[in-house]
């Protein structure tokens, strides 16, 4: 019995890999200039709006005034935590579904490879070798029920994440505006 495997498949194989890392790579980045310009757009802002705060704060009239613009604050600032949150949660998601999507198709391929290997072997194996290869189709069979079992149940456990962040965040939003409106 012999494997068929050569230097172009080992070439092939390698570049395919090449190629999948600088496309992981690339989404990496993506992901992480999306942060980074989220950041410098909510510091800009936050330093824009604290100042203006400020200004107001120390143009108050009396002190029941000033008390008014800080209690007025507590709204706004609640919607824009809520709103980074969002958008970081979905720079996040997004960045990860790109790596999920590739892992997936790299295992995808793996497993056919495996597949195809496992059907030469048994195509070539010497007889009174069936129940050994049945033993290691029924094995692969059984990983690969496992693997498509963990993918699900780390989908579900990501979107049950999103649903639970969503919520507190619109319980947050919620309280933040019952707060400003007792004001």
């Amino acid at each position: 019995m012999t494997m068929n495997f050569n230097a172009d498949q080992i070439t092939a194989t390698n570049q395919a890999n090449v190629e999948a890392l600088k496309t992981l790579t690339t989404k990496a980045y993506a992901g992480f200039e999306k942060f980074v310009e989220l950041n410098l757009a909510a510091s800009k802002a936050l330093m824009s709006e604290s100042f203006a705060h400020t200004q107001a704060v120390l143009g108050a009239k009396d002190a029941k005034q000033m008390m008014e613009l800080q209690a007025g604050m507590a709204q706004p600032m609640a919607e824009k935590s809520a709103s980074y949150g969002r958008h970081v949660s979905a720079i996040a998601n997004e960045t990860g579904a790109e790596f999920t999507k590739a892992a997936e198709s790299k295992l995808a391929e793996a497993q056919k490879a495996f597949a195809d290997a496992m059907d030469t072997l048994s195509k070539n194996a010497p007889a009174g070798t069936e129940s050994v290869v049945a033993i290691l189709k029924n094995a692969l069979t059984t990983s690969q029920t496992a693997i498509d079992s963990a993918q699900t149940s780390a989908k579900k456990a990501m979107e049950m994440a999103e649903t639970s962040f969503t919520a507190a965040t619109e319980q947050a939003l919620s309280a933040a505006s019952s707060l400003g409106k007792k004001a």
